[in-house]
């Protein structure tokens, strides 16, 4: 069981300096295929309103995000865990 976990881990790591050189080479779709088309038919890209590409500030939409998740989930963790005649029991109250 070790020698093939090793044999796993030692491929691994002989392959993976290959795959992100070859990450370089390859471009994505939206660079290949959706700019191509675009500037076929005169349609060049925009800058956008709100620039999240770079900073910290796709982090904080995250940890917002989350945490406005993570408090609904919490405030209505009752309503999602007990069954609905529990609920109706509840409101019956």
């Amino acid at each position: 069981m070790k020698e093939t976990f090793f044999c796993l881990l030692l491929a691994a790591y002989c392959l993976l300096p290959a795959v992100v050189l070859a990450a370089d080479k390859w471009t994505g779709v939206d660079e290949s295929v959706v700019e191509k088309y675009a500037k076929e038919h005169g349609r060049e890209a925009v800058r956008p309103l709100i620039d999240i590409e770079h900073g910290d500030l796709p982090l904080f939409l995250f940890l917002v995000a989350g945490a406005v998740g993570g408090f609904a989930g919490g405030y209505y963790w009752r309503k999602l865990t007990e069954s609905s005649e529990a609920n109706k029991k509840d409101k019956n109250l």
